[in-house]
């Protein structure tokens, strides 16, 4: 059980509960093998191995869920929407991340509970990442 920021916490956490890192880099492979072949997604990375961007997606959700804080300790804040604006995000980015991310939660096999929770933060950051309506 780890820490919580007002006291100790009451149980284990989201991360802790759905496996801890092993499943979020599983969740992150599967999403990158979409997103690599993606006319698209692929465009917004600039690197030519996609494996950096995979390891901060990790890192990110790894800390969001209550694991280890590796993501800040590295990179800061995460400052999602301002990390994300050099690039085009309108709705077709927005849904072609989403179902590529869709995917990559239904190859997990979670308890339905953990699903739900997961695919319900991950439709909210999609969705406030949209920073333009142009094509």
């Amino acid at each position: 059980m780890q820490d919580g920021r007002d006291g100790p916490a009451l149980g284990p956490s989201f991360y802790e509960t759905v496996g801890g890192r092993e499943t979020f880099e599983r969740l992150v492979a599967e999403f990158y093998r979409g997103v690599a072949d993606d006319p698209v997604l692929r465009p917004m990375y600039p690197e030519e191995d996609l494996g950096p961007a995979a390891e901060r997606l990790t890192m990110f959700l790894e800390q969001y869920w209550g694991g280890p804080g590796t993501y800040s300790a590295q990179r800061g804040h995460p400052r999602l929407r301002m990390r994300h604006l050099p690039f085009k995000v309108n709705p077709e980015a927005r849904d072609r991340w989403l179902a590529h991310m869709r995917h990559a939660v239904d190859t997990l096999d979670l308890p339905p509970i953990a699903e739900t929770t997961l695919w319900d933060y991950l439709q909210r950051a999609a969705f406030a990442m949209v920073n333009t309506f142009e094509e």
